[in-house]
């Protein structure tokens, strides 16, 4: 890849701050991550569905729908889903930049990829959201069938089966989906914004 040179950043008429007071809340990535099957995705809509419903600016970035568009040209080798990650993490930054409450819903399997979407943000604008769910809980959910065909060897590198996913060790906030409801879900999460005061 051809790396770009002789581009100089070029400083925003309106910053950030002034973006924020005019939506009257703060801006964050909601950063999900979790085995596929945990629910992250499900939780994030219905994080997202709230938030607008309260005329906060939002918007979700999913995985899949990601990869159809943005990251098309990504398989899932160690060094796609290094670069998948990376892209997401800049794509983030921009909304958080622009003022909005962005939620990321991607398994996101590694700590140091993480940890390198971390650094991108100011303190206190990336909150980790790790959706705790046994990997036997997931295959038995199964939405996609992905575990099945993983099981069968259709699927090489699958997270969880033959490819590892570190969990967070400090993650902002832990779901377990397992037993809690989509509601109670949300509902932990919208009381910490309001703690952190975002919203």
């Amino acid at each position: 890849m051809t790396k770009a040179t002789n581009i100089t950043w070029h400083e925003t008429a309106i910053t950030k701050e002034e973006r924020r007071v005019q939506n009257g809340h703060g801006s964050i990535v909601l950063w999900f991550t979790g085995l596929s099957g945990s629910g992250k995705s499900t939780i994030a809509n219905a994080v997202s569905k709230e938030l607008y419903r309260q005329g906060i600016n939002e918007y979700v970035l999913d995985g899949d729908n990601v990869r159809h568009g943005l990251n098309r040209d990504l398989g899932f080798t160690e060094k796609d889903r290094n670069e998948n990650i990376r892209r997401i993490g800049e794509v983030a930054k921009l909304f958080v930049d622009s003022g909005k409450i962005v939620t990321t819903a991607f398994i996101s399997p590694f700590r140091a990829d993480r940890k390198q979407v971390r650094k991108l943000f100011e303190e206190a604008e990336f909150i980790e959201v790790f959706i705790d769910c046994p990997l036997e809980e997931c295959e038995k959910r199964d939405p996609k069938q992905l575990y099945a065909k993983a099981r069968r060897g259709e699927i090489k590198d699958f997270t969880g089966i033959d490819s590892p996913y570190e969990a967070p060790v400090n993650a902002e906030i832990t779901i377990h989906s397992e037993r809690s409801s989509v509601e109670e879900s949300v509902t932990t999460i919208l009381d910490y914004l309001r703690l952190q005061k975002i919203i």
